[in-house]
C-alpha cells in the first residue's frame, strides 16, 4: 500500500511540475492559424487606367492565397456611379479591390483618409458594396470580411468576430484622419486627442471582454505624417497602451512607406506573444511612376516597396494561450513593366536575375539597390 501511494504521489508532483501534464486529460493537438498583413491598396492613374488588374497579383499568389486570413486597406470609396479618380479625391470601381479579393486577400480595412472622398453618397455605396461582397462569398470555402465604415450616423465602432482553423479572432479598423470632417459620424473615426485616445482605449477593454476570442486585431490609419521612417516615442507609447488593453496584433498604415515592426515577447516563457506593424506600405500604386533610376536611394522611392509580414501563430493545450511560432517579412516592389503596367513583384534575387537576363539592366540595378534599402527596414523584440 506504502509503494502505490509513493507512485501516485510521484505522479501528482510530475503532473505540477509539467504544468499541461493531466491524469484525465490528454494533451490537446497544436492549433495555428496563417495571418498575412498587406498595406494599402491604392488607385492612382496608371493602376485603373490598366486593362487587366489580375497581372497586379499574380507573383503574389502563393502568399495571399495559402494564408487563413490576408489583411489590407481599401484606401478609397467603391463607387461604381462615379468615375474612377486618383488624387486627392479618390474612387474605385469594385473590379478593381476584387481583383484582390480573386487573389487570395480577404479581410479589409474599409477606413482611412480618403474614406470620404466622394461624400455621403461614396461612403454608401462602398458600405453596400462591401455588404453585398461579403454576402456573396458567404458559403464559399474563403469567406471575405470588410470593417470601417457605418450603415448610419447613429451606429457605434464594431468588431468583427472571425472565425477560421478553429480560431476565434476579434477584428477592429479604425482611422484617426481624414482629409475632410465631411460625414465623420458614418466613419469608425478616433478623434487623435488624448481624450478621444482615452475614450477608445476604454472600449478595447470592453470589446475583448465582450467577444471571447483567441487572438484581438487592431487596424489603425494613424494621424502621422505620411513618407517619415520614422516612428514617434509618442506612437510608440500609445501603441504599448493598446497592447495592455488585451489587444494582440496592432497594424498600422497611412505614412505609405515600409516601416519597422514590433514583436513583443513573454520573458518567463521566452515566447513572442503580441506584434506591432508601425506601416507595410503600399501593397499597390501608382506614387512611383517615375523611379529615380540614377538615384535609388531618393526617399520617395520608399513609396513602391513594403512589405507583406506573416505571422503563424500556436495555440495548445497547456494554457491555450497563443504564441507566435513563426514571422517572416516578404519584401514586394511595384514594378512598371514594358507595357506601363504596375505590378506587384517579389523583391528577391530570383526577380533581379529575371531583369537581368532580360536585358532590363536599368531596372535589375535599380531593384537591386532598392532590396539592398529596404531590407533595413528595423524590426526589433521587446521582452516583458
Amino acid at each position: 500500500m506504502k509503494k502505490i501511494f509513493l507512485t501516485l504521489f510521484f505522479i501528482y508532483i510530475c503532473a505540477l511540475f509539467t504544468g499541461c501534464a493531466s491524469l484525465k486529460e490528454p494533451e490537446k493537438k497544436v492549433q495555428s492559424v496563417r495571418l498575412l498583413f498587406g498595406g494599402d491598396i491604392m488607385a492612382h492613374k496608371p493602376n485603373f487606367n490598366m486593362k487587366n488588374y489580375e497581372k497586379i497579383w499574380t507573383s503574389i499568389y502563393d502568399l495571399s492565397r495559402n494564408a487563413d486570413l490576408s489583411f489590407a486597406n481599401i484606401e478609397a470609396p467603391v463607387d461604381n456611379a462615379l468615375p474612377y479618380s486618383s488624387y486627392p479625391d479618390f474612387n474605385m470601381h469594385s473590379e478593381y479591390p476584387e481583383e484582390a479579393i480573386k487573389a487570395g486577400f480577404n479581410v479589409f480595412s474599409l477606413i482611412n483618409n480618403h474614406s470620404n472622398d466622394q461624400g455621403l453618397d461614396g461612403i454608401k455605396t462602398t458600405y453596400s458594396w462591401a455588404e453585398k461582397t461579403e454576402a456573396a462569398h458567404r458559403h464559399s470555402e474563403r469567406k471575405v470580411y470588410f470593417t470601417g465604415i457605418k450603415k448610419d450616423s447613429s451606429s457605434a465602432i464594431e468588431c468583427r468576430l472571425i472565425e477560421t482553423n478553429g480560431w476565434k479572432i476579434l477584428f477592429c479598423a479604425v482611422t484617426e484622419i481624414l482629409n475632410r470632417p465631411d460625414y465623420r459620424n458614418y466613419l469608425y473615426y478616433v478623434e487623435p486627442t488624448k481624450k478621444g485616445r482615452e475614450k477608445f482605449l476604454a472600449q478595447l477593454e470592453q470589446f475583448r471582454r465582450d467577444n471571447p476570442c483567441d487572438l484581438f486585431i487592431l487596424s489603425i490609419h494613424s494621424n502621422e505624417p505620411e513618407y517619415i521612417a520614422e516612428v514617434s516615442t509618442d506612437r510608440r507609447n500609445y501603441y504599448h497602451k493598446i497592447l495592455e488593453k488585451n489587444v494582440d496584433i496592432i497594424w498600422s498604415n497611412h505614412p505609405h512607406i515600409p516601416r519597422e515592426k514590433e514583436f513583443i515577447g513573454n520573458g518567463a516563457t521566452q515566447s513572442l506573444e503580441k506584434a506591432i506593424i508601425y506601416g507595410n506600405g503600399n501593397l499597390i500604386s501608382g506614387q512611383r511612376w517615375e523611379p529615380d533610376f540614377d538615384n535609388p536611394e531618393n526617399p520617395r522611392d520608399d513609396t513602391g516597396d513594403s512589405y507583406l509580414l506573416e505571422l503563424v501563430f500556436e495555440k495548445d493545450g497547456c494554457d491555450g494561450k497563443p504564441r507566435i511560432a513563426r514571422h517572416k517579412t516578404h519584401y514586394i516592389t511595384t514594378y512598371i513593366n514594358s507595357n506601363w503596367e504596375f505590378v506587384i513583384k517579389k523583391l528577391d534575387e530570383e526577380f533581379i536575375q529575371y531583369l537581368a537576363d532580360s536585358r532590363s539592366r536599368r531596372w535589375s540595378d535599380y531593384i537591386r539597390q532598392r532590396k539592398q534599402i529596404t531590407e533595413k527596414t528595423k524590426e526589433t523584440i521587446t521582452w516583458q
